[in-house]
């Protein structure tokens, strides 16, 4: 006589000679794909034969943040990629449009933590635009050159995890010896680390001082030589120079599609700068290059923010010859109520185009606030750069693009 087979149930225990072992892998696998997905989960959590799912992170040294991968592979082949956002996400634009337009600024700050300064610039740009403010021209320089420092933190501090991504450990550690100099300078000046809260609106909290000053000269006169020592220790690495050439190819075309700006799309030749194509605060004035290469791999993103290090060192030099005299900071209320209306601005930072569109009702608090975050934007290539490549090269890839989660889950 034959038993009846009795399903699993809920609780169903492998003793159990009436349950079948497929029954619980099947179930098992039905509760691991999300309830209610999307056309594009459907397709990537259907497995085909030999394929399997890989989870990376959030906390992985090589997301750079908290970021979670989860990787479709066939052996050691990536076949596709999916990352999945929101580990980090804390609602600035909302804190920033229940703040009046001074408080929300210090909101901003740990967005792109790595180059904070940069996020507090588009805000208070468009905010003084809807105020129609004058900002000082020593306002301005000073503005710059600590922007300018600040990108060269952000630099090197990439190149540095990119040489770790790629197995490379003392690459990083010379990175923070110049990111921790210059964190010392923009310290002096603003009064804190990493979160500087420096910007304001109409200028600067505070003229330079003699410590900052000193910090910089003596920064300055070993700077251009000991960053170039630092990537030739790299440039000069058989191993870091073939595995990440021809890795990651991406071409002009697509940087337009896909609205790609800074070094990421400089480094496919095409030579976008938003201090050039859109020229704002005093970079109309200064002399520099904007850096661009072809190859649009790993390689040549890593190579132009090298470059793009050397043009910063001359703008910086460039505003301490020729910065003037005169106030820092622009005659403003406490309590500033621009007229009704929209602004936007945008700044070259490390990573892009980082901007701000603000809408004033006509209060002193911004009515709706929307941050552009080119870390965000650039997240997407790794969908199309990482299938057909190996699982280790899935870390080169995402290094060199360098997306910064804080902008991500904003």
């Amino acid at each position: 006589m034959t038993t009846a087979h009795t399903p699993a149930g809920p609780h169903a225990s492998l003793d159990d000679p009436g349950v079948r072992i497929e029954d619980i892998l099947r179930e098992s696998i039905v509760e691991a794909v999300p309830v209610g997905r999307t056309e594009r989960q459907a397709e990537f959590y259907t497995l085909r034969d030999g394929e399997m799912l890989l989870n990376m992170g959030p906390h992985h040294p090589a997301t750079h943040g908290v970021l979670r991968v989860v990787l479709k592979i066939d052996g050691e082949r990536v076949v596709d990629i999916d990352p999945v956002l929101g580990y980090l996400h804390r609602g600035v634009e909302k804190l920033c449009e229940n703040a009046d337009y001074h408080q929300a600024i210090c909101y901003t700050d740990p967005l792109e933590y790595i180059s904070s300064l940069f996020c507090e610039w588009a805000p208070v740009m468009a905010f003084e635009k809807l105020l129609d403010v004058q900002v000082p021209r020593r306002a301005e320089y000073i503005r710059v050159m600590a922007t300018e420092l600040n990108r060269i933190a952000s630099h090197v501090l990439t190149m540095g995890f990119f040489a770790l991504d790629l197995g490379g450990i003392t690459p990083v550690l010379y990175g923070f010896i110049e990111r921790d100099e210059i964190m010392e300078m923009l310290a002096s000046l603003t009064g804190q680390k990493l979160l500087f809260n420096y910007m304001r609106i109409g200028g600067v909290n505070g003229d330079l001082n003699h410590d900052f000053l000193s910090r910089l000269g003596d920064w300055m006169s070993h700077a251009a030589r000991q960053i170039e020592a630092n990537a030739g220790l790299m440039n000069e690495n058989e191993i870091l120079v073939r595995r990440a050439r021809g890795l990651g190819v991406l071409d002009g075309d697509t940087c337009l599609r896909m609205a790609v700006t800074g070094p990421n799309i400089r480094a496919s030749g095409l030579p976008f700068d938003v201090r050039r194509s859109h020229p704002y605060s005093i970079f109309p004035e200064l002399d520099f290059d904007i850096p661009t290469r072809n190859e649009g791999d790993c390689l040549a993103r890593y190579l132009l923010r090298v470059d793009e290090v050397k043009q910063s060192l001359r703008i910086i030099d460039q505003c301490l010859h020729q910065m003037p005299d005169g106030p820092v900071m622009a005659k403003l209320p406490r309590l500033v109520r621009p007229r009704p209306g929209r602004a936007f601005a945008a700044v070259e930072g490390p990573r892009g185009m980082y901007a701000a569109y603000v809408i004033s009702d006509g209060t002193d608090q911004p009515f709706r606030m929307r941050i552009h975050d080119p870390s965000f934007v650039h997240l997407q290539l790794v969908t199309l750069l990482t299938p057909g490549n190996l699982v280790a090269d899935t870390m080169a890839i995402m290094a060199s693009l360098d997306p910064v989660m804080g902008g991500v889950d904003k």
